[in-house]
């Protein structure tokens, strides 16, 4: 097995990786590789001169450390049970080290990639709050924004200790989500049919339900700043490297 950065005859192929990993659409995909990718930040595992595993990674900060979000780390079923998902990330994390990042981040789907995680040095990191609740009787006022004004808002309301995600996390962000600021609250959202699923809400959580009324949905699920549900999980590069206390956008 080889593991290098992915040749561009290479890309077919790292697309459908990820859709036979995580069924992603098109638009989606799209998003992702128009505003986000680069090859220098992605890892491909080459066996039998097929595509055996991936990985990607968002350049973050916090508090001055350099930070790397990995991302859609996928391993093809016909490689699965032969290491390869071990190797890849071996190889980016001694790659980080290498390239100055103090630590990197990722967000496991379920409790057994935790445990797996867990066992490559990870530990559980920042964590935020997850609520649901259905349109109230009220709307607030609120305007969309642009992405610019999104991240100048965000810096001046994310709590302590906070990942900035901006550049490409920002641009991929800005391909699928929509922008909001009223009193007291900044929000990132897309709709998911008859749901709005609020990516992020800082400020006044308790505007919500106001929201959901002036957006026309009846129901929505919305992350905040909180303790109530560990998320990403950490693994420092260096040994000052301090764990965030939260960390937002898993573009899940």
């Amino acid at each position: 097995m080889t593991i290098d950065y992915p040749e561009t005859s290479r890309y077919v192929s790292l697309w459908q990786l990820w859709q036979e990993a995580f069924q992603d659409d098109d638009t989606f995909l799209n998003g992702f590789f128009r505003t986000a990718f680069s090859p220098l930040r992605c890892r491909c595992a080459l066996r039998e001169d097929r595509v055996a595993g991936a990985l990607y990674w968002l350049d973050c900060v916090c508090g001055g450390q350099k930070l790397a979000y990995l991302y859609a780390v996928a391993t093809h079923p016909d490689f699965r049970g032969q290491g390869v998902c071990r190797a890849l990330m071996a190889d980016a994390h001694a790659l980080l080290a290498a390239r100055g990042y103090d630590g990197v981040l990722l967000v496991p789907d379920g409790e057994r990639l935790r445990g797996m995680y867990a066992a490559m040095g990870y530990q559980e990191g920042t964590a935020l709050s997850e609520f649901v609740c259905a349109a109230g009787a009220d709307p607030v006022a609120m305007h969309a924004i642009d992405a610019e004004e999104y991240a100048r808002c965000r810096r001046e309301l994310l709590p302590p200790d906070s990942v900035l995600q901006e550049g490409e996390s920002l641009r991929f962000l800005d391909s699928y989500a929509q922008f909001y600021t009223g009193l007291g609250f900044l929000l990132a959202a897309r709709p998911e049919g008859e749901l709005l699923r609020g990516l992020e809400i800082l400020g006044d959580p308790e505007a919500a339900p106001g929201i959901l009324r002036t957006l026309g949905f009846s129901q929505g699920i919305f992350r905040a700043p909180g303790a109530k549900q560990p998320f990403a999980m950490f693994r420092p590069l260096t040994p000052d490297a301090e764990c965030p206390a939260y960390f937002a956008f898993a573009f899940d």
